[in-house]
């Protein structure tokens, strides 16, 4: 359990594979990416499988939750098993649907009412191994009360912080001045305790979410950290 089931990092062009049912929201957001150097459509289309097929090595796929009448949550979940990095695209923003899409496997939920600043950061986020939290997804995890929360120790605490704020658990554990192997012991220690509280979180977004969800970290210190954390690229 020690990664989420992709590549790593992607050094160089993110290549956007984008399956939406609509034509006006995909022209929308290839317009919004196209002023971005780094991010460029590959594909598009409105069935995964046919869009994922014709262009197999797409780094990030942006998918709309609602196919053609139908919640794609399964698709989520099949995509992610693959080793796909998902983020989700929807106007269904009730706290239960964004939950269930990051329990799913999604790296990342955006709300389609929240505009090209923040679709164009979780894109890169995403294809950074970056941990992204828009407005929307962050209200779910604060708003989600829980009783059955894990306890986690301050030094699983501090690692998975640390994780989150885009560093390498080798960058972590020379912040923490332990081992690699310590931080590894900490993070994977923290998902046994989900998994045995009957909440696993299996990918690194699912981990912070449930993080979030139970008041471990809050939302604002995965933001406030980018800027000192510039210098620790994120490596797998």
């Amino acid at each position: 359990m020690d990664a989420d089931p992709v590549a790593g990092p992607v050094s160089g062009p993110v290549r956007v594979a984008i399956v939406d049912d609509h034509p006006v929201v995909v022209e929308g957001i290839r317009s919004w990416l196209a002023v971005e150097p780094r991010l460029t459509v590959v594909a598009t289309g409105d069935d995964p499988d046919v869009v994922l097929r014709d262009v197999p090595d797409a780094d990030v796929v942006l998918l709309d939750l609602r196919l053609h009448g139908r919640m794609a949550v399964d698709a989520v979940a099949g995509l992610s098993a693959a080793g796909r990095r998902v983020v989700v695209y929807s106007e269904h923003t009730d706290p239960e649907t964004m939950l269930a899409v990051l329990d799913a496997g999604a790296v990342a939920f955006l709300a389609k009412h929240e505009g090209r600043e923040h679709c164009v950061a979780t894109l890169l986020a995403a294809a950074d191994d970056r941990v992204y939290v828009p407005p929307s997804l962050a209200g779910a995890m604060v708003g989600d009360a829980r009783p059955d929360r894990p306890a986690l120790s301050d030094k699983e605490r501090e690692a998975l912080l640390l994780w989150f704020q885009s560093m390498s658990k080798a960058s972590v554990a020379r912040r923490m001045r332990i081992s690699e192997h310590t931080v590894k012991q900490y993070v994977d220690r923290a998902r046994i305790k989900y998994t045995r509280a009957g909440r696993p979180a299996a990918t690194k977004s699912a981990l912070l979410a449930r993080a979030i969800e139970d008041g471990l970290i809050r939302p604002e210190e995965i933001g406030d950290y980018q800027s000192y954390a510039s210098s620790d690229r994120p490596t797998p």
